[in-house]
């Protein structure tokens, strides 16, 4: 099983860069340990700044100094940077279009019992309706990797959500295909298309073995870009199946599922279920605990697309 989650993998690649690339600044609000990269401060304070519980701020000076040609990346819990700071991410970060990425930790459900204050159950919502913004959600440390990687290449603004607790390897260190901006298709089937994004990749691809072992064959899409939208990768899948079903760790509105249900109802009009939280407050639990509740789950994604197809 493996135990590095997606934060640590982030701090991972930062510090390996930050030996050539002396413009690279991490940004906190008193978050360095709950984000994993308290080994950055330590490896490179002159590369790092810690904010304080101050997540406006946050934003802001990670934008100045992306204004100066550094290239800033500002970790905050997800349940906060998307929503104390969303009009400096708005104006700051996309309307002025600076090269800032801003890392949304303990994103979803991560926080568990700590309740509705502490859940980022509409981030990708919000973050997906402010123009310039890209949002992504990678599955799994070998693509988060990747994904900061690519972020290091570029100059606009993004916001990347990741989880609390390690997840399940979707991939391999060897085996982790990845383009910028598309979607990865893990398996190919004819009766359903399961399309899911950051932690719920992983139930996907287990939901489809489950599947195939009923005799019903499915395709598998980590939509881990979720802005962009690959529209391509929708359409090619929702044409092959007779059902698509949506997986996120998010509310039911104006996220993954309401994305694709757009795309699928504009150019070939297939049935479309979105597995997602409730638009309600979310039980108290543990992150499995509440997945389970929810049928967020292998089990649960099989048991819709079995009683749907």
């Amino acid at each position: 099983m493996n135990k590095i989650p997606n934060r640590q993998a982030i701090c991972e690649v930062l510090m390996e860069k930050a030996k050539e690339d002396k413009d690279i600044v991490v940004l906190c609000s008193d978050s360095r340990g709950s984000a994993s990269l308290a080994p950055f401060a330590n490896e490179y304070p002159g590369q790092f700044v810690e904010v304080g519980i101050a997540e406006q701020n946050l934003v802001s000076i990670a934008a100045g100094l992306a204004k100066c040609g550094k290239k800033p990346f500002a970790a905050s819990p997800a349940c906060f940077l998307s929503t104390r700071s969303y009009e400096q991410a708005k104006v700051d970060c996309a309307y002025s279009n600076t090269n800032v990425t801003l890392i949304g930790i303990s994103g979803g459900i991560s926080y568990g019992a700590l309740g509705m204050s502490h859940h980022s159950a509409q981030d990708i919502a919000a973050m997906s309706a402010i123009p310039n913004m890209r949002v992504y959600l990678p599955s799994d440390r070998f693509q988060t990797a990747k994904l900061i990687e690519a972020l290091l290449k570029d100059e606009k603004p993004a916001y990347v959500r990741v989880g609390r607790n390690a997840v399940e390897d979707v991939y391999t260190e060897d085996a982790c295909p990845f383009e910028m901006d598309k979607a990865t298709v893990i398996t190919e089937g004819t009766d359903a298309a399961i399309i899911a994004c950051g932690e719920m990749v992983g139930p996907a691809v287990k939901a489809a073995e489950l599947l195939k072992e009923q005799g019903i064959s499915a395709t598998v899409v980590d939509m881990y870009c979720v802005k962009p939208l690959d529209k391509e990768a929708i359409l090619k899948a929702a044409k092959n199946a007779k059902l698509v079903v949506t997986a996120e760790e998010h509310a039911p509105f104006g996220g993954l599922g309401s994305m694709v249900s757009q795309v699928v109802a504009g150019e070939c009009p297939k049935k479309v279920i979105n597995l997602a939280l409730p638009d309600a407050p979310v039980i108290t639990g543990t992150s499995k605990e509440v997945f389970e509740y929810y049928g967020l789950t292998g089990e649960g994604i099989a048991k819709t697309v079995k009683e749907n197809i």
